[in-house]
């Protein structure tokens, strides 16, 4: 549950902010969003699922002077889903499992806005 994640190149990388409504903390949403990621990562990770893993953060609120380029706007706090894939075609089709959209419906009645975005890897590198 708390492993590190190995991630192969190639993958597909899904980059999900969900906005929560105002008077919703995380902790009200942590059980909606526990089952949501335990179904994922039990009935779809394999290599027919192509679920490879994922990670859950909070917004902290700090934003990089260093790493952002003309923006000072502080975003509004939300909850990050990343989760990886082989394919987004497999991303896509246990998205659309009932069984899916169902805890995500349980998850989404807490937020006020919801979207995922998706990305192909073009590198990745660890310290030598």
């Amino acid at each position: 549950m708390f492993n590190p994640l190995s991630i192969p190149f190639g993958c597909v990388m899904l980059y999900n902010v969900v906005k929560l409504k105002d008077g919703v903390s995380d902790e009200d949403v942590q059980l909606a969003l526990g089952e949501m990621c335990n179904v994922v990562k039990n009935k779809y990770g394999d290599d027919k699922g192509g679920f490879i893993g994922g990670q859950v953060y909070k917004f902290s609120g700090f934003v990089s002077d260093e790493g952002s380029i003309a923006s000072k706007k502080q975003t509004e706090d939300h909850i990050a889903i990343v989760t990886y894939w082989q394919s987004f075609e497999q991303h896509e089709k246990s998205h659309a499992d009932t069984v899916f959209k169902e805890k995500f419906e349980a998850l989404s009645s807490y937020a006020r806005e919801a979207y995922e975005i998706g990305y192909e890897m073009l590198w990745q590198g660890e310290p030598e």
